[in-house]
């Protein structure tokens, strides 16, 4: 009796914190800020606003296209070192603004909010080898965590596939490359990726997604996948959050 009662009292006390707890520190969309209801849910007005992709896309980077199984120009002049890119959606006001959340405003809760996003982009992939694109140490020092390993970490995986960690190093703190051409991104993480040398027979013939917040020109997976097919990987998929497009691109 006397456990049972310890045990009603602790339940209530637990309640009681809860509750306090959810009126000093509400539910918030990950968008807006803005009181919601639920954890992790978006507002209306930002739901509204994001750009889901899931129409017809480009068979290598998933630019968007008139229809399936077709290959986008840049692609066809210059071909990607990857096998594809699987983006949930657009880049936009919405999508950018959850990513600077996470990667520069410490709310790392919103990667669950992000891979929940992501999870449907890994529909008919088995057996492959889950892992984020790497920060040099330097900058993982300075932002204190891998915004794309939390991302990963939150990825239901089912059919055999796995998270490793650290398949690859980043052994170059290349430049930021916002504002770069596309050469000049090339240019910049050209061998700045090495595949980590515990893992020489574990990628061998294996399909790689790489996961990462935002796909620009495909410098940074190409970098990666780059490295990987070098030691051997079958297939590198780029799992993505957001793609950023040209305004001429973003719909057919």
């Amino acid at each position: 009796m006397e456990r049972s009662a310890a045990t009603s009292a602790m339940m209530r006390l637990g309640y009681a914190f809860n509750t306090l707890l959810s009126f000093a520190l509400p539910p918030r969309c990950p968008g807006c800020g803005a009181v919601e209801k639920n954890d992790d849910e978006f507002c209306v007005r930002c739901w509204q606003e994001l750009e889901f992709l899931t129409g017809p896309g480009c068979v290598s980077c998933n630019r968007p296209m008139p229809s399936e199984d077709l290959q986008c120009v840049p692609c066809m002049e210059t071909p990607p070192r990857h096998d594809g890119v699987r983006a949930a959606l657009a880049y936009g006001p919405v999508s950018r603004e959850v990513v600077i959340r996470l990667k520069h405003g410490r709310r790392t809760g919103l990667a669950r909010v992000i891979g929940g996003l992501i999870s449907s982009q890994l529909i008919g992939i088995e057996n492959a080898i889950v892992t984020p694109v790497p920060l040099h140490r330097w900058r993982l020092w300075a932002r204190g965590y891998n915004q794309s390993l939390h991302i990963a970490r939150n990825l239901p995986l089912e059919n055999g596939n796995v998270l490793v960690p650290d398949v690859l190093i980043r052994v170059r703190n290349t430049p930021f490359l916002k504002g770069l051409g596309r050469k000049e991104r090339a240019k910049a993480v050209n061998g700045a990726f090495r595949l980590n040398p515990r893992y020489g027979k574990l990628v061998k013939g294996r399909t790689i997604c790489l996961v990462d917040d935002v796909f620009t020109s495909g410098a940074t997976i190409n970098g990666c996948a780059s490295a990987l097919k070098k030691a051997g990987s079958a297939r590198v998929i780029a799992l993505c959050w957001a793609r950023v497009l040209d305004p001429t691109e973003r719909s057919y």
